[in-house]
């Protein structure tokens, strides 16, 4: 790594520190444990390759270490700037993992804040090192963090949209009767290649494929007079990016343009409601009224948004149940969507920033179905 660059990571790093202490005096956190991955990444601005070899960043009041495999030791020590204790093969992680904690937590961890998504042997080893502590997930200290995007954040994301908008437009360039679904998937990926950014999923569910929210894209023969869901997301820089859009084969299917317009209303919906200080439930609803009042509400399956950040999918979830209130600086899709056994399905997915006054959107690409001849 160039100097220039560890030295912005390492700058990154200890202010994020700073905030992620700040939330655990506020939640009566003494230990955070992370694992390789996303909040580990989001504190670091990197993480090692996850596997059966147990590494951890804790962090605590004062201080913080890591526990890491001698074979990773020197890579991991050229990238961050964090005292590390190392083990072996031959000893096993369970000493330098009592020795990291000794001098990050002294007295003791009273509360842990375990990384949720760690393996359940690496968690299973470091909760036996602290028996008496009270234990929690660290979707409430790193998580709640990760959740407000900072505006290096967000001209990533952006970015990450825009290449995103350019891979969907190779997908309506290939769309065409004879053509397959995967075929059109296969144009979209070599979208994203264009602009040096890998597909990370790639769903293209065409006529009544498209009644199935998460279909397989498959060898269906695009015919004409097919409804097709496109559902695309790549990484660009590290950052992911997620849409959906309708396109329609030579002509709409019979009842689409009326069942299009009310997913469209439950959007606009959704955007009105989404508010700095408004329940995430709020917004859930929102669409979901419009939906329902329309007729179809037992066609919309599934919740009217996710986060999106380092990860695909991450806090906040907008769903009926979620209580979390939404704060200027959050990024989240909003996506509601009808799907008709049998017949099509129409899903209109946005991500957005959440500001002061309102969402803003990361796409440029509208929200009316493309046609395709």
């Amino acid at each position: 790594m160039c100097p220039d660059k560890r030295k912005v990571i390492v700058t990154q790093t200890h202010t994020r520190l700073a905030a992620l202490r700040a939330i655990m005096q506020q939640t009566g956190t003494t230990l955070t444990a992370l694992a390789p991955g996303a909040h580990m990444h989001w504190v670091l601005g990197y993480h090692p390759h996850p596997d059966e070899r147990s590494t951890y960043l804790l962090v605590g009041p004062e201080s913080a270490a890591m526990v890491v495999p001698s074979v990773n030791a020197q890579d991991i020590g050229s990238r961050v700037d964090v005292p590390m204790h190392v083990w072996t093969d031959e000893d096993g992680p369970s000493a330098a993992l009592g020795s990291a904690l000794v001098a990050v937590v002294p007295a003791g961890a009273v509360r842990v804040s375990l990384d949720e998504t760690m393996r359940a042997d690496a968690a299973l080893l470091l909760l036996d090192q602290l028996p008496a502590a009270e234990r929690s997930f660290a979707t409430e200290t790193v998580g709640a963090l990760r959740m407000r995007k900072d505006d290096a954040e967000f001209s990533a994301l952006k970015a990450a949209a825009l290449v995103a908008d350019h891979a969907m437009r190779a997908g309506f360039a290939a769309l065409r009767p004879g053509q397959t679904e995967r075929q059109v998937a296969d144009a979209i990926r070599a979208g994203f290649a264009q602009k040096n950014t890998p597909s990370a999923f790639c769903l293209v569910a065409s006529g009544p494929n498209g009644a199935y929210p998460h279909h397989s894209t498959g060898e269906r023969v695009l015919q004409t007079g097919d409804a097709v869901v496109i559902d695309i997301g790549g990484t660009t820089g590290g950052f992911p990016s997620d849409m959906t859009r309708m396109a329609i084969v030579g002509h709409a299917p019979e009842g689409y343009d009326a069942v299009h317009a009310v997913v469209e209303r439950a959007v606009q919906a959704a955007m009105a409601a989404a508010r700095p200080g408004v329940a995430a439930q709020a917004v859930d609803k929102a669409a979901r009224d419009v939906i329902t009042q329309a007729g179809y509400g037992e066609y919309f399956v599934h919740r009217t948004g996710h986060g999106l950040g380092l990860e695909v999918h991450e806090p906040p979830y907008l769903t009926a149940t979620s209580e979390t209130v939404l704060q200027e600086g959050m990024v989240f899709s909003i996506e509601p969507g009808i799907y008709i056994p049998g017949r099509f399905g129409i899903r209109l997915e946005e991500i957005v920033i959440l500001r002061k006054d309102g969402p803003e959107i990361l796409s440029s690409l509208p929200r009316t179905a493309f046609v395709a001849a």
